[in-house]
């Protein structure tokens, strides 16, 4: 066998377990990581606990929307379930689509239809 095999051998596991170090260290600084040592691992929502592989079922939710609003105390994260996470975000989209305020507070434009805007005056008569 040749010594550059046996070198290349010999300083493989080294480069990955120094290459899965500085993964670690890296994902740690990702708000996820901070907001999981930071949070108990129950989603905010449904109470659900959360351990082991499963705790990637918890994501982080950004209160405000706005995912570079990240502070170091964790004051707009909640961590939530995928499941709750989705719907937070489509009752947001449901909210735009009948006219509630949208994200940047702004009032959506209505129809103007008012299907019941009659029933008092039908009722009345019927008594």
């Amino acid at each position: 066998m040749s010594p550059k095999k046996t070198q290349t051998k010999v300083h493989q596991p080294n480069q990955v377990v120094d290459e899965a170090r500085r993964l670690r260290e890296r994902r740690e600084k990702t708000y996820r990581e901070r907001a999981l040592k930071i949070f108990p691992w129950i989603c905010a929502r449904c109470g659900r606990e959360f351990s082991g592989r499963k705790v990637r079922e918890l994501t982080v939710h950004h209160k405000d929307h706005n995912h570079d609003n990240n502070p170091s105390n964790g004051s707009n994260w909640e961590l939530l379930c995928i499941y709750c996470h989705e719907n937070e975000h489509s009752r947001d989209q449901v909210a735009e689509w009948y006219g509630g305020t949208t994200l940047g507070g702004e009032q959506a434009v209505s129809s103007g239809h008012q299907p019941f805007a009659a029933l008092e005056d039908l009722l009345k008569n019927k008594k």
